[in-house]
């Protein structure tokens, strides 16, 4: 078999998995069906469940008799079915036929042949039932835990289970909107006031859905229905979309926690994965079926490999400057972040294409990590190290090995992935066991980079021969082999300055990755390096949609990506292609920029701004000045580096989710909390913080800059919005650091000091005992929790700006508090630092004394007025961290 025959027919397998429930949908929206049709269904794929043997017609899991109706609804827009070689099942829709592809995808709760047996212990295993459990709930009803039946019940949210005890008998108070993915319906509602009881208003909302999801299969481009493989990435996408939000499981009494995407997803993974290990030890006869039917030895024999990658070095590689240029700093930047995400895609694409693997065994993907679900073979093993040496080989001649990207694998069988059941108080459940060893696995690698204790290891081989035209004058390491703006540069900083000037032009939005370079035009621009044997292009809407036919024909296209920004804050998020959420924010230069320019908002700039163009850091930190009442602009120039990432990530997913946790819950926690960085973040920097520079943002961290205080409030909203995200978990919370300073400041230098802001804000160990460690923020130098960071900026620096105006406050005054503040936080070392509030009383009746519109009384009262405000409530009540609201208020009254 040739290898694009078994990628091929692994991704028939894979597809077959992923619509395994596709009646669910189907069955929830109730699409018209022929009642015979639906009869016959049922007596062939749904359980006749054995306490209701007198009661003919009843049958439990209807949604498998839609599964083959739905097929019908679908089928003009999947990949070519027709010809007689459809391997390896027997056909594609013929019921009659035992191993057609039909047959496999909705006999998952009958199974009788071994491709049927393949799906259903997928289904099985991604679900973490063991074989008992599994029974009950195959004679369940469709009741949830919750009350609601199959077509009323909302899906929950994993976010409000973390950490938390008693699940069986707690109440959750949050569901998600049913609707397709976009910013605003990823975050859960109050069940209260959205869950309800009306069934023709459910699947009503069902249908419009389905509706929806029809639809978007037509915008996948006609010719890429040749290929099984680039068609199915687009077909996950699409599917994701529309079913991110419906619960999968709704039987047998469970808690809708899982979608049908996340569900599917890790199925088609395991499915295929378990039919490969089969297929290539050939083991596909009666025998094979008959031991995954019966689930004892056959789910103790470890046929899964989960490979994990993870990106290391990732600041080293954004941030290395040590050349002798600070210029374009922003696009350098920004092309430096979006070159890790493509770096990370491509090695797990790499490992895919070297396996025959499709996209769907790709089960995470975040933040320089993903895992890839494989068949435990030799054969695998040696080629994930041919993958892991050509990995190497790329980062040391390009990064000097100061990033990477490290696979480990680990073996598991079917068993491992099992939940905790009753007889097993005493341990963890066995998927917690296998989370624990793959954390051990990926730390041994960490441990293990490039190898180097490998004697015939050659590093730098010949290296010295490369630097004809010296070394490039961004990294100051590289070999520089192109002349960039009078300057010599490495190819590598080449294409990280045009991808940073190719992301801000909206018409450049997918991305193209061949086997071998395309011819580059006006719409497509490509890159010098290849990336792991990979030719990357960039191009348009419609150049992606009907000129590369002949690309996909010939197997030369591999994947087309849309990485297009969310355009809607309520629109699905699809548009004809795979997504990948790897773009971020990055501010463009508008009309009133230039106005604004032309006005001297911006001072000390040599570089002009460019309509359409992206703004410099220069030009960001001069944002935040404004107009006086005379027209003189004051406020300081400066940027702040908004550094930060979710506190305690590994324990959250090695044990928030206890021993109810499954192979499923835990993808679907990976992807749940990248959306908030990667669809929910952008769409708020566009709409709400125009001037933030995404450097990166993903998985659980992000790296904003921008004008010094539009970056404080971002935090300050981020925060907020994080805390409605996890439905309001006490247990699932972000830190982060806030660094100000003066535009110009080498990038490198910006870097470590958001970095060391934040890991002062993760060493907040506060003495009161209801408040958790870490959960904070550290801004100017101080730290604080965010409720009291909050507090300073939504009530003490308005009410102190507001003093200061009423009162005719000088700049000398405020700016004295902060000695008295220095005052307050040393009483203990020198006495008189106890005499603060006097020294207070003492300036502030001076200060009052010289205004002379107040006479004795209105003195007084205002004496009080700001004695309670900035001595009590503020230096007294927030000791130091009171120097946030000084100077956030100070900093915009500078000229």
């Amino acid at each position: 078999m040739s290898m694009s025959s078994l990628l091929e027919q692994s991704s028939r397998i894979a597809l077959a998995a992923f619509l395994h429930d596709l009646g669910k949908f189907a069955e929830r929206a109730r699409i018209p069906v022929n009642s015979q049709i639906l009869e016959d269904n049922k007596q062939l794929y749904c359980p006749h469940p054995k306490a209701f043997t007198d009661a003919k017609g009843y049958f439990t899991h209807v949604h498998a008799a839609y599964t083959g109706l739905a097929m019908d609804l679908i089928e003009d827009y999947l990949p070519d079915l027709t010809g007689t070689d459809f391997a390896p099942f027997g056909s594609w829709k013929t019921k009659d036929a035992d191993d057609s592809f039909i047959n496999a995808a909705a006999k998952h709760h009958k199974p009788e042949t071994f491709l049927q047996w393949i799906i259903a212990t997928a289904d099985r295993v991604a679900s973490g039932f063991d074989r008992e459990e599994f029974e009950v709930y195959n004679q369940g009803e469709d009741i949830t835990r919750t009350g609601k039946n199959h077509y009323t019940a909302r899906q929950m949210t994993l976010f409000e289970q973390i950490n938390k005890e008693n699940l069986e008998k707690r109440q959750f108070d949050y569901r998600y909107p049913l609707k397709p993915l976009s910013p605003d319906s990823i975050f859960p509602v109050e069940a209260e006031e959205y869950e309800h009881n009306d069934k023709d208003k459910a699947q009503q909302e069902y249908l419009e859905l389905w509706q929806g999801f029809t639809q978007a299969l037509k915008k996948i481009p006609q010719s890429h229905r040749g290929n099984w493989s680039l068609w199915l990435d687009h077909f996950e996408t699409a599917w994701g979309v529309y079913t991110q939000a419906i619960p999968s499981a709704t039987a047998f009494n469970v808690r809708p926690d899982v979608s049908l995407y996340d569900h599917s997803r890790v199925t088609a993974a395991l499915a295929t994965a378990l039919w490969r290990f089969h297929h290539e030890k050939n083991q596909t006869d009666d025998n094979a079926r008959k031991q995954l039917s019966d689930q004892t030895e056959s789910w103790r024999e470890k046929k899964f490999l989960l490979v994990q990658g993870d990106f290391f070095g990732i600041q080293d590689f954004i941030f290395a400057s040590s050349g002798e240029t600070n210029k374009r700093a922003a696009k350098l930047l920004r092309g430096r972040s979006f070159y890790v995400s493509l770096l990370t895609e491509c090695a797990a694409l790499k490992v895919l294409d070297v396996l025959d693997l499709p996209s769907t065994s790709q089960v995470i993907n975040a933040a320089g990590k993903f895992m890839i679900v494989a068949p435990n073979t030799d054969q695998t093993k040696a080629k994930l190290q041919q993958v892991q040496n050509e990995l190497d080989q790329w980062f040391l001649a390009h990064s000097f090995g100061q990033a990477g990207v490290g696979l480990a694998w680990t073996e598991a069988c079917c068993n491992n992935f099992r939940r905790k059941t009753g007889n097993q108080a005493n341990e963890k459940s066995p998927y917690r066991q296998l989370i624990d060893r793959l954390f051990a696995q990926m730390e041994i690698k960490k441990c293990q980079r490039f190898d180097l204790c490998n004697n015939e290891r050659i590093v730098f081989d010949g290296f010295l021969d490369e630097f004809e035209y010296g070394e490039c004058k961004i990294d100051g390491r590289s070999p520089a082999k192109v002349q960039k703006d009078g300057e010599w540069i490495s190819n590598l900083a080449n294409d990280q300055i045009d991808i940073g000037s190719w992301l801000v032009k909206s018409n450049k939005q997918r991305i193209l990755i061949t086997r071998k370079p395309l011819r580059e035009d006006k719409k497509l621009s490509t890159l010098s390096l290849t990336i792991f044997g990979y030719a990357l292009s960039f191009t348009d809407d419609e150049s992606a949609k009907g000129e590369f036919g002949a690309e996909v024909r010939n197997g030369n296209l591999l994947r087309v990506w849309d990485f297009s920004l969310p355009k809607s804050a309520d629109k699905a998020l699809w548009n004809g292609y795979a997504r990948r959420n790897i773009n971020a924010y990055v501010p463009i230069a508008s009309a009133t920029d230039l106005l604004e320019e032309q006005w001297d908002k911006y001072i000390g700039i040599e570089e002009k701004l460019e309509i359409d163009a992206a703004k410099t850091l220069n030009h960001l930190a001069c944002a935040n000045r404004r107009q006086d009442e005379s027209g003189k602009w004051i406020g300081i120039s400066a940027l702040s580096t908004l550094k930060g990432d979710v506190d305690n990530l590994g324990s959250i997913f090695e044990s928030g989710l206890g021993d109810d946790a499954s192979f499923s819950k835990t993808a679907a926690l990976s992807r749940q909390l990248n959306n908030f960085f990667t669809v929910y973040l952008p769409w708020l920097c566009q709409h709400e913080f125009p001037d933030t520079y995404t450097v990166f943002a993903g998985g659980d961290d992000f790296f904003l800059i921008g004008p010094w205080l539009s970056q404080i409030k971002l935090s300050k909203q981020m925060w907020q919005a994080f805390q409605k995200y996890v439905a309001n978990n006490e247990h699932v919370h972000f830190s982060a650091g806030i660094s100000t300073t003066k535009p110009g400041l080498p990038i490198n230098q910006i870097g470590d000091l958001a970095e060391q802001a934040l890991e002062q804000a993760k060493a907040h160990n506060p003495e009161k005992a209801d408040i958790p460690p870490k959960n904070a923020v550290t801004c100017f130098g101080q730290t604080m929790s965010w409720v009291e960071f909050q507090e300073l900026l939504t009530q003490r620096l308005p009410r102190l700006q507001s003093l200061v105006e009423e009162n005719a406050l000088s700049t000398g005054y405020v700016y004295g508090l902060l000695h008295l503040i220095d005052m307050a936080e040393r009483v203990g070392e020198k006495p008189e630092n106890a005499l603060w509030h006097s020294y207070f009383a003492y300036r502030t009746a001076r200060m009052l004394e010289r205004n002379k519109k107040f006479d004795k009384d209105q003195r007084k009262i205002r004496q009080a007025e700001l004695a309670q405000e900035i001595a009590v409530a503020g230096i007294r009540e927030y000791g130091g961290n009171y120097r946030v609201a000084l100077f956030c208020h100070l900093y915009q009254q500078r000229d």
